[in-house]
């Protein structure tokens, strides 16, 4: 099985695939397949054997072994954590972790001033997109921050825009104004409130509507694509189920863009066994 990790600033997505049995192919009935999911806090400052227990906890709560993975994929945009995931992956599972960082082969041109600025989950999430869904197509990626990715109709990674997540922009407003209570952040009955609740709700949801919505409208023009109704818009992340019903321009919904992104760039760079070390902990 293949274990890929998402390490975003807020949570970290692991996804473990059954990949092909050795000697198939996908059309004897072995395609790659999501076997288990979870989505978990992201901690700058665990340990090791912190992470790793979570993670053989994981595995046990869902009938699963640490042994049943051969390989390993992680995505990170937290550096203070790679060098524990790294460890956790040679403790605990006795693999070498491949990381996408600049070099992995991608089958994507990178079109911008400098690719190796490019968030590692961007990209992941580009070459995700335009396997699935062809181009031309922009990818919007709800997290801490909220990016959007361009991929051209050749499969060309374009460029894009970074924009503060909602969570960011909710944290700020209830820190600077000292009298506005903290409120969950989702669609209200209306947007004209009567109250000091609906108010927030309403300026925060739409708010936000309005600037997912107005950064496309631009996007898309500037891209003067000769058949619009070809573009895919894709919405990924963890708030993008909250703003999709709203947008005029998010077509559909894609939870599992990233994971699927990691194994589309683990099979391009699979080597012929992941590096491994004698057991030092018994599972």
């Amino acid at each position: 099985m293949l274990l890929a990790i998402d390490v975003g600033n807020t949570n970290t997505v692991l996804g473990l695939f059954q990949m092909e049995a050795e000697g198939q192919t996908a059309s004897q009935g072995s395609s790659p397949h999501l076997v288990a999911h979870w989505r978990v806090s992201t901690h700058r400052t665990q340990t090791t054997d912190e992470y790793g227990v979570l993670f053989v906890n994981l595995f046990n709560l869902h009938g699963l072994s640490t042994r049943q993975v051969h390989h390993i994929i992680i995505s990170s945009v937290v550096p203070p954590v790679d060098s524990t995931l790294q460890r956790v992956c040679e403790q605990y599972f006795d693999l070498q972790p491949l990381f996408v960082e600049p070099g992995i082969k991608t089958g994507m041109p990178v079109l911008v001033d400098n690719p190796s600025e490019l968030g590692a989950d961007r990209l992941v999430n580009a070459v995700a997109a335009y396997a699935k869904y062809g181009g031309p197509a922009i990818v919007v990626d709800f997290g801490t921050a909220t990016t959007f990715d361009v991929i051209s109709a050749r499969g060309e990674y374009l460029g894009g825009v970074i924009a503060p997540g909602l969570g960011i922009s909710a944290d700020a407003l209830f820190a600077r104004a000292a009298r506005l209570g903290r409120v969950d952040v989702r669609r209200p009955g209306s947007v004209i409130g009567t109250n000091t609740v609906a108010h927030l709700q309403s300026g925060l949801y739409y708010g936000y509507i309005g600037l997912v919505d107005g950064i496309l409208r631009r996007m898309i023009a500037e891209m003067q694509l000769a058949d619009p109704t070809a573009l895919r818009v894709i919405a990924t992340g963890g708030l993008a189920g909250l703003i999709l019903e709203d947008s005029e321009f998010l077509q559909q919904q894609d939870e599992m863009l990233t994971l699927e992104g990691l194994r589309l760039l683990f099979e391009k760079n699979r080597p012929e066994r992941s590096a491994t070390r004698p057991s030092r902990r018994s599972r």
